[in-house]
């Protein structure tokens, strides 16, 4: 555990330090209220910290109540060190944001057994923000892929649009769905299935930039958000991904298995007036249209036409409904 002792009185900071060490703290020093702000706001900062009262520059309260201003960042322990007896100040470095205070000559036990509460502090703040993430995590992602799930990616799209259309930008879309899962479902098993779904959730997330957006929309539907693209990229792209797909089958506990996918794809750039709900209407028209016109491809969706094969070629066949 790191620990910052900011103290001006350099006999006493030798002391504190040798203390700490001896205790197994890793100990970084300031001599200064300046100094000492700034080592805790550096990246790797110390988690607990001996504060002076009274320093150069910037006591220690001052420091405690800029600590406590930060938002986002690690809890730190604050102990504040001081000669002053009075409760009156006593309660004025606690509301400053003080953890704890130790009047000097302070005793070396109590001191180690107070740095050894603000341990537990810490473990219990640190257990806190882990289980924080964690409902975070279970809040936004799929179980089974570990793709941000249906709401997760519809709130980006929902973000994304308008900043595109602030910045006279665009935003791809890909709604893709796997073909004819029902039958590996039916021929290899439901674990099988669940298999097939986690192995295109990797590959599809591992085909995209660090800035697009992966997410399980449904079933066996995926939804792509990707910021900078046009129609011609989003298909571009859409076909890469489908391709890549198509050219090697999944090696899972059942076999190997061919799994071909059939994509919608779609940019707000040829769609000016169109919400985030249009999009995905337009994009699922797209593919259903992939899906009639035979499977394992890639349909556009333009404004006044089908543009079916705009990608992969084939017929502009209209339908209604689709089979997986």
């Amino acid at each position: 555990m790191r620990i910052l002792v900011a103290e001006d009185d350099p006999v006493l900071r030798r002391i504190l330090e040798t203390f700490l060490q001896q205790r197994g703290y890793e100990v970084v020093v300031a001599t200064d209220g300046a100094a000492a702000w700034e080592q805790l706001q550096a990246k790797d900062a110390p988690r607990m910290a001996v504060l002076d009262w009274v320093m150069p520059g910037m006591d220690g309260v001052e420091i405690c109540r800029k600590v406590r201003k930060r938002v986002a960042q690690p809890y730190v322990y604050l102990l504040l060190l001081t000669s002053k007896g009075e409760k009156r100040e006593v309660v004025n470095g606690l509301e400053s944001g003080a953890d704890d205070y130790l009047t000097k000559p302070f005793n070396p036990q109590e001191l180690a057994a107070r740095l050894r509460a603000g341990e537990r502090i810490l473990d219990l703040e640190d257990n806190l923000m882990a289980a924080q993430e964690v409902l975070q995590l279970r809040a936004t992602h799929d179980a089974l892929t570990g793709l941000l799930n249906r709401a997760a990616i519809l709130e980006i799209l929902q973000r994304e649009l308008p900043r595109a259309r602030r910045e006279a930008s665009a935003v791809g879309l890909l709604l893709a769905d796997l073909d004819e899962f029902k039958r590996i479902n039916d021929t290899y098993g439901h674990l099988a299935g669940d298999a097939v779904l986690q192995e295109t959730a990797r590959r599809l997330a591992g085909s995209v930039r660090t800035y697009d957006a992966v997410g399980r929309y449904g079933g066996e539907e995926f939804l792509i958000v990707m910021p900078g693209c046009d129609g011609a990229t989003a298909c571009l792209r859409a076909e890469h991904m489908r391709a890549a797909l198509a050219a090697h089958p999944m090696q899972i506990d059942a076999g190997a298995i061919p799994v071909t996918l059939s994509v919608g794809a779609i940019s707000s750039s040829d769609w000016r007036e169109a919400d985030a709900d249009a999009l995905l209407r337009h994009a699922d028209e797209a593919l259903y249209r992939a899906k009639a016109a035979g499977r394992n491809r890639v349909e556009l969706a333009l404004p006044g036409e089908l543009a079916a094969g705009r990608a992969s070629g084939g017929a502009r066949v209209p339908v209604k409904t689709r089979e997986s």
